[in-house]
């Protein structure tokens, strides 16, 4: 039986799809208006199966309660769990509950893999421009397929190409056996060898600069110098923190610590929260959206790149590009 210190939901973690399991909780005493400081209906919306998300909203006062200011259908939509958002639908869950930015589960959905999701009331549509940013998403998201891009850094630069990116940088051409050396194994070479090191290519909207193996397109100075009389999203893919996104603008770094796919948050603008919705777990496709690049495969963030260059000896830690 469950006790005074005992939600009922000791030991369940993050697997809420066994059902047998999570009713003989259910029956037994657990809680079924939180686990571990949340709402299971929101766990389960996200990590459970539609029988468990049916069970869960059968047994809550309110299918619509909010955790973090969304619904246990908003989580599920966002989750891509189709299912287990028709499981809540069902219940009585309302799709065109407003929530962040102004969006409903059930608008959100119509840009998303599955727009058929519920019935759709009079007056509830994309805009031209909504619909357009969903179909380019899909476009860059598949144009990249899946990319290996752990320990990579991206500059992302809206308006100039390779050539003009080079310039601004003042890098200098690599020799071929140099970076031959680089390519074959990254970690072995001197640091100052081998973080100075990025490849530079154009695409569509502008370029990217590139190191697979480390954080120098990301440096303050660099950003900051791409981005003179334009923007830049810097991303590094940290191998132990996670992914970082920076905003360089006209030469500034205007914004910084950013999780680039890494979801919605509380206060986001309408057009914020689209972009978080449809890049979800795809931070390269972000980052290279943000700045309205267009690319058609992944050359420039995996190679083979249009340059390899050298970046001169400099503290890129200092924001200013003079």
């Amino acid at each position: 039986m469950v006790t005074a210190q005992d939600d009922g939901w000791a030991g369940i973690g993050w697997d809420w799809k066994d059902y047998d399991d999570i009713r003989r909780r259910l029956d037994q005493g657990a809680d079924p208006e939180a686990w571990s400081g949340g709402r299971p209906l929101h766990r389960a919306a996200v990590f459970g199966s539609p029988e468990v998300v049916a069970e869960l909203a059968r047994r809550v006062e309110d299918v619509d309660a909010l955790e973090n200011g969304v619904t246990a259908l908003w989580e599920a939509v966002v989750s891509r769990k189709p299912d287990n958002a028709r499981a809540l639908a069902a219940a009585g869950a309302n799709p065109w509950r407003q929530s962040i930015g102004g969006w409903s589960p059930g608008r959100l959905s119509l840009a998303g893999p599955t727009p058929g999701l519920f019935a759709v009331p009079a007056g509830e549509h994309l805009t031209d421009a909504e619909r357009a940013a969903a179909e380019e998403a899909m476009r860059l998201i598949g144009a990249l397929g899946s990319l290996h891009y752990e320990g990579t850094g991206l500059a992302c630069v809206a308006g100039i190409d390779a050539a003009e990116a080079v310039r601004r940088l003042k890098a200098t051409p690599v020799q071929d056996e140099v970076v031959d050396e680089v390519l074959e194994d990254p970690y072995a070479c001197e640091m100052d060898e081998s973080l100075h090191v990025v490849g530079v290519t154009s695409v569509p909207g502008g370029c990217v600069v590139s190191q697979p193996w480390g954080y120098a397109p990301t440096m303050p100075g660099v950003l900051t110098r791409l981005s003179a009389g334009t923007v830049c999203y810097g991303l590094y893919a940290n191998p132990k923190s996670g992914n970082q996104g920076s905003v360089a603008r006209d030469g500034s770094i205007e914004d910084w610590d950013l999780n680039p796919g890494g979801g919605l948050y509380g206060g986001a603008t309408s057009e914020e929260v689209l972009a978080s919705y449809l890049y979800l777990y795809n931070p390269v496709a972000f980052s290279c959206s943000f700045v309205g690049l267009r690319l058609t495969d992944a050359r420039a963030v995996i190679g083979p790149h249009d340059l390899w260059v050298q970046l001169p000896q400099r503290d890129y830690w200092r924001q200013s590009h003079w």
